[in-house]
């Protein structure tokens, strides 16, 4: 879940709200980023902490399944990106212009078909889709596959890997982090023959037990 991070606010404040790319959400009534959104005024305690319930960070579950299930991409790993890349918040927009919850670039939505990249359905979709051609790209190599999608193709190819930017080498930990691949289903094991004893005695009178089979008992 994400963390709220409680300023104290003086009752009866304007009240500005700002959600980290991790999730962690901050509400202030003195904003000191551009990012900030005005909420308003909100009422808070006597010790000037507001009284704001936690974000619904998964308020799209319809459009991540139906994304899911049309590319081939686990709806656990489609949250995670979302959360990382948005924190849910589909008006997002990053210091470099991608917006939307999967926080799709201009030229990237516009090669995607995404008009709008603020519509959750269309930004969903468009993102999943190009989460699911970098995983071909990259032989489902996820950790590639999602430092491109942070970094760019051409970064990883360049590398040969991840890129030795701190910001997608942090990306991808927090992504596979958050991300709990759905576990396999293991084959049942086949049925060992049963196990038998044989009891051979020699004409001198000696007994001899045995797991091997005396001729004509196979």
């Amino acid at each position: 879940m994400a963390v709220l991070v409680l300023l104290a606010v003086p009752a009866g404040a304007e009240t500005f709200r700002f959600v980290e790319t991790d999730g962690t959400v901050h509400f202030t009534n003195t904003p000191t980023d551009p990012q900030y959104q005005r909420m308003g005024f909100t009422s808070g305690t006597e010790r000037g902490w507001l009284q704001l319930p936690l974000p619904d960070l998964a308020p799209y579950a319809r459009e991540i399944r139906e994304a899911a299930e049309r590319y081939g991409v686990e709806e656990a790993l489609i949250k995670a990106v979302i959360r990382v890349e948005s924190g849910f918040n589909s008006r997002a927009v990053s210091p470099k212009g991608a917006r939307g919850l999967m926080q799709l670039m201009p030229g990237t939505a516009s090669m995607l078909g995404v008009r709008n990249s603020f519509d959750p359905r269309e930004n969903i979709d468009g993102g999943v889709r190009h989460l699911r051609g970098l995983i071909d790209r990259f032989g489902s190599d996820l950790k590639l596959a999602l430092a491109a999608y942070n970094a760019g193709e051409q970064a990883v190819a360049n590398h040969g890997g991840i890129p030795p930017f701190r910001e997608t080498r942090d990306y991808v930990t927090r992504i596979l982090g958050l991300f709990a691949p759905a576990p396999a289903v293991a084959a049942s094991p086949a049925p060992e023959p049963p196990q038998y004893t044989y009891r051979v005695e020699s004409p001198d009178g000696t007994v001899t037990y045995t797991n091997i089979p005396p001729k004509g008992k196979l």
